[in-house]
């Protein structure tokens, strides 16, 4: 036999429990949907095979006293077929009706093989309700058949040993429906419950991304905007009396807002649907905090940038030295924008490399009266909003790091001024 034979043979027990399962989801579907007419089907089945019992004399060739009375028969055959249609509804309580007419069935010796609906109950009992119930059921079907096995001594075998092992299939078969039914309803609900914690994680995802973009977006238009209100004021000042520093201002603000304009547009392109075209160039680092002091010296505040301590060989990564230019960007755009002018308004931007760790100190000898309060809360309405020192703070604590913001300390030799403190660690914490 050929290998393509065997594939069909072994994929054949395959398709026939794919078959039988798909006819099993059916069947549950149609209960699940007319449950009243499922159990009258159901019903009017086993009604019928207990008639037919009946009237084809069949009760007869197991019966222990044939001589019973018929119409009792009858009775008793209807007695354990018709209460199956509440079986699922009240089990507990069909069981207890049918108890009366098992004792008559041995009691009569008749025997009608109709008894055994009594275990259809049974089932449902272990499916649907507590061990303590299914305990009761055991009694209610077994106590009858006791009582009659010692009116009849010489069938006890008959009456009472295949009752027993029916009752005991019944009570086993219900036990591991009712197990399956509870596993997969435990699935079904881990299921649901995966589902939901992944749209959380997607939503806290979308909500941290927005977060980001909101901050860079901050950082960009925030800074240049400070840079060039301050380079108009100047310019504006300088006009009357030196137009050609009026000149060198308005060509500061063209290249601010160029700069700021192509920064944006690399900012939206990755957000775009087909950021195919979106600019990729790296983001700034240590190497751009020149570029960046020019600026602010350019809108009128005299900065001065120090570095103490011996570089590592290999230098930070990208996020932390982003994170170094963000901060030292927001807060000489804070001190330009809350720093009271005056003649002796400055910055200094400190870097001091340590072994574990890179110290950034940016002090200014502005006003700590105005918008800046202590406590690094701002009034804002952007900064206010979680994307002035909080959106430092939380830079910072993406790579371990602290930041503390406040106004200078009296021994720093500034009756005022501000200060904001970024310690990071040069290393990712091992977790």
């Amino acid at each position: 036999m050929t290998n393509d034979h065997g594939e069909e043979r072994a994929s054949s027990p395959i398709a026939l429990t794919g078959h039988i399962q798909r006819l099993l989801q059916r069947v549950r579907a149609f209960d699940v949907r007319r449950p009243l007419l499922w159990d009258l089907v159901l019903t009017a089945f086993w009604v019928l095979f207990a008639v037919l019992d009946y009237t084809s004399d069949g009760w007869r060739t197991v019966a222990v006293d044939p001589r019973a009375p018929e119409p009792a028969v009858l009775l008793m055959s209807l007695a354990f077929s018709v209460p199956l249609l509440r079986r699922r509804t009240h089990p507990l309580a069909v069981l207890l009706f049918m108890a009366p007419f098992s004792l008559a069935n041995v009691w009569t010796g008749a025997v009608v093989q109709a008894a055994y609906l009594q275990q259809v109950v049974v089932f449902n009992i272990a499916v649907r309700l507590p061990m303590r119930a299914l305990a009761w059921a055991g009694v209610l079907t077994t106590a009858p058949l006791a009582a009659g096995a010692l009116w009849f001594p010489q069938g006890w075998d008959r009456l009472f040993v295949p009752h027993l092992w029916a009752f005991a299939l019944a009570a086993l078969l219900g036990i591991v429906v009712r197990t399956r039914k509870g596993y997969t309803a435990a699935l079904v609900d881990r299921a649901h419950r995966l589902e939901r914690e992944r749209d959380q994680r997607a939503r806290l995802a979308a909500a941290a991304e927005r977060t980001r973009i909101a901050r860079e977006m901050h950082d960009i238009i925030g800074h240049n905007l400070s840079v060039i209100t301050g380079l108009a004021d100047g310019g504006a000042y300088a006009a009357a009396k030196n137009p050609q520093r009026a000149g060198e201002a308005l060509e500061a603000i063209g290249a601010t807002s160029r700069q700021a304009l192509t920064e944006l547009r690399r900012l939206l392109g990755v957000l775009r649907d087909d950021p195919a075209d979106a600019q990729r160039t790296p983001q700034p680092g240590l190497d751009d905090l020149a570029e960046l002091l020019a600026g602010v010296r350019a809108a009128g505040l005299p900065v001065r940038l120090s570095v103490r301590g011996t570089p590592p060989h290999s230098p930070p990564t990208a996020g932390r030295q982003l994170t170094v230019y963000r901060v030292a960007q927001e807060a000489l755009t804070n001190t330009l924008k809350h720093g009271r002018p005056t003649a002796s308004l400055s910055a200094e931007v400190a870097l001091t490399y340590r072994a574990t760790e890179l110290e950034v100190l940016i002090t200014d000898t502005g006003d700590t009266t105005g918008g800046r309060l202590a406590g690094g809360r701002e009034e804002d309405g952007a900064e206010a909003a979680g994307q002035g020192i909080a959106g430092m703070r939380e830079r910072a604590s993406l790579y371990d790091g602290t930041l503390e913001a406040g106004p200078l300390p009296p021994d720093a030799g500034s009756p005022t001024g501000w200060r904001v403190r970024l310690l990071l660690p040069l290393e990712d914490t091992p977790k």
